[in-house]
This record gives C-alpha cells, sequence and structure tokens, in this order.
C-alpha cells in the first residue's frame, strides 16, 4: 500500500466538528479510491460504498425525495444489516459524476450529524451541466494528484531521516552532502521517468522493470483518450484528442507558448479552446498563463489567451515520446528535449506545492519560466536540466527596476548556494516550495554518514 498525504487530510476533515460532505477531485487513477478505502478501514466502524460506474442501481437510491432521511431509508435495501454509528459511519458515493441526483443530495446530507460522506469522480469539471442544482457552500473540495516527489520516495524506501536531512538543509540554506545530493538528483530523474500514477509506482517498486510500467503508462493514455470518446460532446472529440496529442510538439519547442497552428494549420482559440479547457478539467493538464506584469495579486494580471499547457504527470509524458526516452533522461542525453521535461515536472512540482501557474515573457527574447508567490512576495523562477545555470533572462529581469522583482529561485543539478538574491536549489527540492512559513521543524540527525546509511 502507497504512503500517501492525503491520509492526514482526509484525518484532518473527519476530525474537524463542523466538517462538510467532502469532494475528492482528481484525474483517474490518481488513487483517490484507494486512499478512501484505506483510510475508511482505519478510521470507522462501518462504511458503505456506492460505486454508480459499477452498480447504476444505485442511482435509484438518489431519485425522488432526497432527503437525508429518505436516502438512508433507500440505503437500507441495498445493504440489509447497515447500522448507523455517529461519528463512526462513512458513506462513500465513489464516481459520482455518473449519479447528477447525488451530487445534488449531497446538500441535504450535509446537516445529517449521524454519518460522514465522502464523494469522489474522475470527471467532476466535465459534468457539471448535468446537475441541476449544485451544493454550492455544502461541501468541501479537495484536490488528489499524483504521487509528489516525497511520496514518490516513500514508494522507493528511502527513510523519513534522509527527507528530513534535505528539508534542514533547504531550511538552513546548507549544501547537501555530496553522496546524497547525487542519489537525490537520480531519483529526481527517475520519477521524471516512472511518474506519479500509483498503478506505475507500484509496479516499478517491485519489479523495477520500466518496459512494465511502460506498458501501464500507456494504458492510462489510451483509457484517457478513451473517457474523451465516452464524455465529450461529438463535435470535441477529434479536436480533444489532437490537442493533447499536439502537447510533446508543443512542450519541445525553446518558448513553449500554446500555439494552435501546432494542432492544425491556421486554427485559433474558436475552434480549439473549448478541447483545451476538456483537458484541464479533466485533470489530465495544467495552463500557466503569462503575466503582463509581476505584481502582487499575480492573478489580476494573467493574461488568458497566452498560456503554456503541462501535462499533470511527467511519465505519461514521457511514454507518449517513445523511443528510448525514458533511457536518454536517465543517462542525461535529452538533447533539445530537455526543456519539455524539466519545465512540465517543475509545473507539477510547483501545482502540488499550493501554487498556481504563471510565466512571464514581456518579449520574444525574454521568458522566465514560473512566478510564483513565495514568502509573501513575488518571485521568478528558472529551470535549469544541467549544471549550466546561466540565464540572460532571469538576469535581465532582476537587474530591471520596471519589472518590479526583487529575488529569484534557480532549480538546477547543482547543489543549495545563493548568490546575491538568486538562491540556487537543486532540482528535487522544488518540493519544498511551498508558500510558507514559520517552520517550528527541528531535526535529530547528528551527521551526514547517518543519512548515508539510509540510501546505501
Amino acid at each position: 500500500m502507497l504512503r500517501r498525504k492525503i491520509e492526514q487530510e482526509l484525518l484532518n476533515w473527519k476530525n474537524n466538528p463542523s466538517k462538510l460532505p467532502l469532494v475528492i477531485e482528481g484525474a483517474r487513477q490518481v488513487g483517490k479510491t484507494t486512499s478512501v478505502e484505506d483510510f475508511a478501514s482505519r478510521n470507522y466502524k462501518t462504511f458503505y460504498k456506492l460505486n454508480f460506474f459499477e452498480t447504476p442501481e444505485f442511482n435509484k437510491i438518489f431519485e425522488g425525495n432526497l432527503s437525508s432521511d429518505a436516502i438512508l431509508s433507500r440505503l437500507s435495501f441495498a445493504f440489509p444489516s447497515m447500522t448507523v454509528t455517529e461519528g463512526s459511519t462513512l458513506i462513500f458515493l465513489d464516481e459520482i459524476q455518473h449519479c447528477p441526483n447525488a451530487r445534488t443530495a449531497l446538500k441535504f446530507m450535509a446537516s445529517d450529524s449521524r454519518f460522514d460522506v465522502i464523494a469522489s469522480g474522475s470527471l467532476l469539471g466535465i459534468n457539471f451541466a448535468q446537475i441541476e442544482s449544485l451544493p454550492v457552500g455544502y461541501t468541501q473540495t479537495m484536490k488528489m494528484y499524483p504521487l509528489d516527489f516525497e511520496e514518490f520516495l516513500w514508494a522507493m524506501g528511502i527513510d523519513e531521516t534522509v527527507i528530513n536531512n534535505l528539508r534542514l538543509c533547504y531550511q538552513e540554506r546548507k549544501p547537501v552532502d555530496s553522496f546524497i545530493h547525487n542519489k537525490m538528483l537520480e531519483y529526481f530523474s527517475l520519477y521524471i521517468v516512472i511518474g506519479g500514477m500509483p498503478a506505475v509506482v507500484n509496479s516499478f517498486a517491485s519489479t523495477h522493470d520500466y518496459s512494465q510500467a511502460l506498458r501501464i503508462q500507456r494504458d492510462i493514455v489510451s483509457d484517457y483518450k478513451k473517457d474523451v470518446v465516452k464524455y465529450a460532446e461529438s463535435k470535441e472529440k477529434t479536436k480533444i484528442i489532437r490537442c493533447m496529442d499536439s502537447i510533446t510538439s508543443q512542450l519541445a519547442k525553446d518558448y513553449k507558448k500554446f500555439q494552435y497552428s501546432v494542432v492544425e494549420k491556421g486554427s485559433s482559440f474558436s475552434k480549439y479552446g473549448g478541447a483545451l479547457l476538456w483537458l484541464r478539467d479533466a485533470g489530465i493538464v495544467s495552463f500557466c498563463n503569462n503575466l503582463s506584469k509581476i505584481d502582487f495579486p499575480l492573478e489580476a494580471y494573467s493574461i488568458d489567451n497566452e498560456f503554456k499547457i503541462y501535462m499533470n504527470d511527467t511519465g505519461l509524458l514521457v511514454s507518449m515520446y517513445g523511443g528510448n526516452t525514458a533511457q536518454k533522461i536517465m543517462e542525461g542525453d535529452i538533447g533539445i528535449f530537455k526543456g519539455a521535461f524539466y519545465e512540465n515536472i517543475m509545473a507539477i512540482c510547483l501545482s502540488e506545492c499550493g501554487h498556481k501557474l504563471f510565466y512571464f515573457s514581456p518579449s520574444d527574447t525574454l521568458e522566465i519560466d514560473f512566478v510564483i508567490i513565495y514568502k509573501g512576495k513575488p518571485c521568478i523562477v528558472e529551470v535549469k536540466s544541467g549544471e549550466n545555470t546561466k540565464s540572460k533572462s532571469l538576469n535581465t529581469v532582476l537587474s530591471t527596476p520596471k519589472y518590479n522583482v526583487s529575488s529569484a529561485i534557480r532549480l538546477s543539478r547543482k547543489n543549495i548556494g545563493e548568490e546575491g538574491n538568486i538562491l540556487s536549489l537543486p532540482l528535487y527540492m522544488a518540493m519544498f516550495l511551498k508558500e510558507e512559513t514559520n517552520c517550528s521543524w527541528t531535526s535529530s540527525i547528528t551527521s551526514p554518514e547517518e543519512v548515508k546509511n539510509h540510501l546505501k
């Protein structure tokens, strides 16, 4: 069983006396169902799961009167031995996108303290139009992603001692021991190739066979396309698949602003905009918008029609390139495609740290990979796949007063260091770039040698 951070978030939700029904959103196969089932087995006496895709008959429970009492009465027919114990009964509405009435019913279940309710679905953003009355204000939402890098390290058997040592080095801005640093760079390259889809990580962790992991990744990409065929409007199906297939070419460009001409010559937002939004709402891709100006709040300066698109899992992205791409990434020999993978993985890392994605490109010759709010201020972020960290764009923005930026983070293969107002971090430390921070964490580690023992 993979260890996931959402477990603690679910426990925090359960222990909140004023909690509302919880809706877990996320792309298919990111581990929503498994995480809820595991959480329920350890924290509830009774657990009732309704999967509306596997058992369409469950839809009948949510026909007619949607009061909490009426729903419980119908549930008792579906589960004849059903018992409800206040504070220790969980009702799990899985694949809720297949039952719009169940989504509406969350409003009425919210006021019933006899049981807790969790709902999940893979295409919730796609199916809103089918719901007559969304329970706005009566639910909480939790977003679930593929495994982040820290969760990936757990899956690979890396001890918490190692991660805590890295966190301490980050907090104190001191270099990581060279042995540990090089090992972490190897694991980070592996994370790019394997990605964070639970089935893929489980397979690789148990077999270390990349060919098997690749087959699973390609199956997932195929399943995503099947979802397009099954759920998208007829006029959008081909457009969505074309947009998805174009991502590998979009990210291979030096300047990665999404270009409709890569999808189809002469096309525009009016033709393909809806297809891109479908991919975003399905949790397959994320948008990174250009900024007209770097200032707080960043959202106020977002340019709607200028954006880059990133896959929400790099393992799936690597599988879409085919050939021996994975091997070249592990060997550090990926040529012109290196920006595609390293920018994409940083987009994922920043999203998982809670940042909205923005970049800054005020001209054709100037582009900053990402702009985030860090320690309460706008901060530019540059991503370098190697140890050559020279960046004309970064230096120009920092040294030009009109751009209003006083700090930068450079992520590369280099160890931790500070050069004036530039914080240099190794790529793997992107997992610590949360909007922070008054950190009270302390370490009991006394020497790098102790950590090395956990990596051998």
